[in-house]
């Protein structure tokens, strides 16, 4: 059987292909290829060797209970099987979370969420979501997704319900927050005053594995997701500028209210980033770090922005791509018309001869 040609082959200079391809061509491929690379290197290829069990919820959850030993803590309405961990069931009025026990003191990290949320609700008739913290605190119930509005730390909403109504925004609606606890969290208007970013994606009553990806390394926040089983991250926010402490907490939690769903985690996995930091990052006391994040105007300002929007995030992905491509379209085409106007002049001049 013959041998499945490597991606690698088609830039190399002996292949025909590239060889009689224009040049503007090459250059284009070029560009296509490093965007592709930079998106898909974002994310971890899941090496076990980076795996950090005692911060990883995984089948068939043995560390989840109320012993002392337990690395995994959960309350309310939270349901552990075999087979996942229900935070609500599909019933009105429903509150529950799992946290883990075991505060983390990873500088760089990454965790990878498998998560499913059904019911039997149609469109705009079920609610709420989930969250995804990363907080001082563990265990402090509260309003927002079945946790405190006042928290210290990260949290990632997937809100499948819209309170705002708002008609600039589809739900379900994943967005990011950093908090120092001097914000609550709207869950009114969804959140949109303290938001870094967000996306609307369709997660609900999906047949296949839903996964979200969270990845915190040197200041960047991002975070990307999997939801058409096709194993193609797709970026969903990326912030600069953010600043997470270490010796926080992990965990999920969910509300139901008027409206319902199930919200099903199925695996938390975190993995441990090996990333090289400066002497003077090294000998900085992280505990002691505020939940942060670098904006040009403060979060208080854009309260009363009905957009709820932030300044625009770094150029990067297709941004990168589409501004690259567009300097090379104009280089092309004022080379085109260079030569057309010099060709003209030099039939002109040929007359006068």
């Amino acid at each position: 059987m013959a041998r499945e040609r490597s991606p690698a082959l088609w830039l190399h200079p002996q292949t025909n292909v590239t060889h009689k391809m224009p040049v503007c061509h090459r250059i284009l491929l070029l560009l296509w290829l490093l965007h592709f690379s930079s998106v898909h290197s974002d994310i971890t290829d899941g090496n076990a060797e980076h795996l950090k069990r005692e911060h990883s919820l995984i089948k068939p959850y043995q560390g989840v209970g109320t012993s002392p030993s337990s690395q995994w803590d959960f309350w309310g309405s939270t349901l552990v099987t075999s087979q996942y961990v229900r935070l609500t069931p599909d019933e009105r009025s429903k509150q529950g979370s799992i946290w883990n026990t075991v505060p983390c003191y990873l500088k760089d990290w990454e965790m990878h969420v498998q998560f499913k949320i059904h019911g039997s609700g149609k469109k705009n008739l079920h609610g709420d979501g989930f969250a995804i913290w990363y907080t001082k605190d563990r265990l402090h119930t509260g309003t927002v997704f079945g946790s405190s509005a006042n928290f210290l730390g990260l949290a990632m909403f997937i809100d499948t319900y819209p309170n705002d109504e708002a008609p600039d925004r589809s739900f379900p609606y994943i967005s990011a927050m950093v908090n120092n606890g001097s914000l609550p969290y709207d869950h009114g208007k969804d959140g949109r005053s303290t938001e870094l970013g967000g996306c609307s994606v369709e997660v609900r009553n999906k047949d296949h594995d839903t996964y979200l990806a969270i990845r915190y390394s040197k200041g960047r926040l991002t975070i990307m997701i999997d939801v058409d089983d096709r194993n193609d991250w797709k970026e969903c926010i990326d912030f600069g500028g953010v600043r997470l402490p270490t010796g926080y907490y992990f965990g999920a939690s969910a509300a139901t209210g008027d409206l319902s769903d199930n919200h099903d985690i199925i695996s938390m996995k975190m993995y441990q980033l090996m990333v090289e930091h400066t002497p003077e990052e090294d000998n900085q006391d992280w505990t002691k770090i505020e939940p942060s994040v670098s904006l040009l105007k403060s979060p208080k300002d854009n309260i009363d922005d009905p957009t709820g929007n932030f300044r625009s995030t770094p150029l990067t992905g297709w941004k990168v791509f589409l501004l690259l491509l567009c300097a090379l379209l104009g280089i092309v085409v004022c080379a085109v018309v260079g030569a057309v106007v010099f060709q003209k002049r030099q039939e002109r001049n040929k007359r006068f001869y």
